[in-house]
C-alpha cells in the first residue's frame, strides 16, 4: 500500500518576486509553514514578537536575522535554530533563493 498526498517543499514554488507564506499544516498548538523569501527583508523598525517557540530551518540559500539586545546571525543552507517566545528578532536580509521551514509551537 502506497500512501497518497507527497508533496515537496522544493516544488510548486510561487511565481512572484514577493515573499510567499504556504501553510503546510496548522493542528492545535502547531503550525508548520513553507517561506519563500525572494530576496525579501523585514520592513524598516518591525520586529516579530510572537507568543510561541519558532523552529527556523533555512533549506535553502542565505539570511541574516537580528536580535535585539544580541546582534545579527548569519544562515546557510541547512542552519537552524530555535527562537523562544517574545525573543524580538526582524529579518535583514535573504537570498532570491531562500525558501524557509518553520514549526511555530506553544
Amino acid at each position: 500500500m502506497y500512501l497518497t498526498g507527497v508533496r515537496n517543499v522544493f516544488e510548486n514554488l510561487p511565481d512572484t518576486t514577493k515573499e510567499v507564506i504556504e501553510s503546510i499544516v496548522e493542528k492545535g498548538c502547531i503550525r508548520i509553514e513553507r517561506i519563500v523569501s525572494n530576496g525579501d527583508c523585514s520592513s524598516e523598525g518591525f520586529f516579530y514578537d510572537q507568543n510561541e517557540y519558532e523552529f527556523v530551518l533555512l533549506m535553502q540559500g542565505r539570511a541574516t536575522l537580528f536580535f535585539e539586545n544580541e546582534g545579527y546571525v548569519k544562515l546557510k543552507r541547512g542552519d537552524y535554530l530555535i527562537i523562544e517566545p517574545h525573543k524580538r528578532h526582524r529579518v535583514e536580509s535573504t537570498s532570491k533563493d531562500a525558501i524557509w521551514l518553520c514549526v511555530f509551537y506553544r
